[in-house]
């Protein structure tokens, strides 16, 4: 088949204060091709796709949409070019409907009267091109919805437009494994169509998948182009690193230590549910020792971490804290126990965004103290500036606004927040989810070394093979229900999605 070049993108710039995000970068995107941007958190992903959105105005350079000069002021300016996008976090309307929202902006109308009828079919004509294996009805509200199926209709919105470019900005973040697979074959019969897609995401393995292309960026600056094919997996991670092979090759060496005896508990949960989000489950916390959740999307992990938080209450069953039976109703009586959690939401649960990177590294602590006693500025910029360099904080200042910051550095700053605090027990809901594999790699020797400093550590990821590089035990969920621990040599994949297949209804744990 022909490629013809639908899109060109040259010697772009990009500034924001005290930050030089884009530099003299090149993009070319070509029909029928799925062309991944690939590079580390902070080299510029984002920020050339929302140039080209019209999300953030260029600073230098050209863009040529079909051999003419284009510069999209909105995305919904990019949509008249033709060009339509799913960003990495969905930027959809809780509150409307599921057609509402696939159709927002673009409604059918009959003088000047919204013809709902229209609008609900085409919604499910859209949601029917992805083929999706669950329902979805499109007159229930898209808050009801769990964040997976919220990214599905974003992408079914994507679809609803005329595209020659499609944008996916890490789509697969929130789905599970079908749901993946399910999309891979869309943006493939997409591509058979004529469309140019570009393709985002930190998961190599759906890059070599899916993509004809790999175009690597590092430090806001083009790397190079590359077809898929021709570049090896390690060859790739070493572009976008900025290191030699050899270097790439001990990231991988990641010991993972055993489960010593005579740990201390720091918290048992017994028969621990509510209802309508999870089922009865036993486990125990021990210091110095990584617990995993492993189950597939909807399994109910972080429905058990918002219960051992305190973001929601549990309704049956009990949990101890150091043999002493609490009732964990708040974050604030979690916070007093000494417990942290990085939610799985960044962008909505986790930074301030207009806050500095300061004030987001100091606000447990604050929350801590009260409002009463002050932390000094002086002691502020300490603490900033220490947890700045102890977890390698890519910012030209403790003052930059933190939604400056890239996803992997801002997954840093809220680990931060916590360790300041000095926790006893550390949540984390997806620490990886969306950040490059060099600051996957920073996060998990940090878990490590925390681990190794007495602290207990509660690991959730939907990338089974994180949960077992990292945990000691690991809990296997499914539908809400635990269905087996693995310790020892059981931690394995393999295991893993043997119990999650195998278990029958009536050999579920109770």
């Amino acid at each position: 088949m022909s490629q013809e070049i639908l899109l060109t993108m040259r010697g772009i710039d990009k500034y924001f204060p005290g930050v030089k995000a884009l530099s003299n970068v090149d993009f070319t995107l070509r029909s029928h091709q799925i062309h991944a941007l690939m590079g580390e958190n902070g080299a510029g992903k984002s920020t050339l796709i929302k140039v080209l959105t019209g999300v953030y105005p260029k600073d230098g350079g050209t863009i040529q949409m079909n051999d003419k000069a284009i510069s999209p002021t909105s995305p919904r300016d990019a949509e008249r070019y033709h060009i339509s996008t799913v960003y990495q976090e969905v930027n959809l309307i809780p509150h409307l409907t599921v057609a509402e929202n696939i159709c927002l902006g673009r409604e059918d109308r009959s003088f000047g009267l919204i013809r709902w009828r229209q609008v609900r079919d085409r919604a499910r004509q859209a949601l029917a091109r992805l083929d999706l294996k669950i329902a979805i009805d499109v007159d229930k509200q898209l808050s009801d919805y769990s964040i997976a199926i919220q990214q599905m209709v974003a992408i079914a919105r994507a679809l609803d437009v005329d595209a020659q470019v499609l944008i996916l900005d890490e789509p697969t973040s929130s789905l599970d494994e079908a749901e993946a697979d399910e999309l891979f074959r869309i943006m493939r019969n997409l591509r058979e169509k004529g469309m140019g897609i570009i393709f985002v995401t930190h998961f190599l393995d759906q890059v070599y998948r899916v993509s004809d292309t790999i175009t690597v960026l590092r430090n806001g600056e083009l790397v190079g182009e590359f077809p898929a094919a021709e570049l090896p997996r390690l060859n790739l991670v070493a572009k976008m690193m900025g290191k030699e092979l050899d270097e790439v090759k001990e990231l991988e060496k990641r010991a993972v230590g055993t489960t010593e005896s005579g740990r201390k508990t720091v918290v048992s949960a017994r028969r621990l549910g509510r209802k309508g989000s999870l089922n009865p489950i036993d486990f125990d916390m021990n210091e110095g020792e990584v617990l995993g959740l492993a189950g597939l999307l909807g399994s109910g992990r972080s429905e058990t971490a918002n219960l051992l938080f305190g973001v929601d209450a549990a309704d049956s069953g009990t949990l101890t804290v150091d043999g002493q039976e609490v009732r964990l109703d708040s974050p604030a009586k979690a916070m007093r126990l000494g417990f942290g959690m990085l939610t799985e939401d960044r962008k909505y649960s986790g930074i301030i965004p207009n806050l500095s990177i300061k004030e987001n590294i100091i606000l447990a602590m604050q929350a801590k103290l009260g409002p009463l006693r002050k932390i000094p500025p002086w002691k502020a910029n300490e603490i900033a500036d220490s947890f700045i360099k102890a977890l390698n904080i890519k910012t030209p200042s403790r003052d930059q606004l933190v939604k400056n910051l890239s996803g992997g550095n801002q997954q840093k700053v809220i680990i931060a927040r916590w360790l300041a605090v000095h926790p006893r027990l550390l949540i984390l809901d997806e620490p990886t989810r969306g950040i490059d594999v060099g600051a996957r790699a920073e996060i998990e020797e940090l878990i490590q070394k925390l681990r190794g400093e007495g602290m207990a550590i509660l690991l959730i990821s939907s990338e089974l093979d994180e949960v077992v590089r990292n945990s000691q035990r690991i809990v296997v969920l499914r539908d809400r229900e635990k269905i087996g621990e693995l310790t020892g040599e059981d931690v394995s994949e393999q295991k893993i999605l043997r119990v999650i297949a195998q278990q029958s209804k009536e050999g579920k744990e109770q």
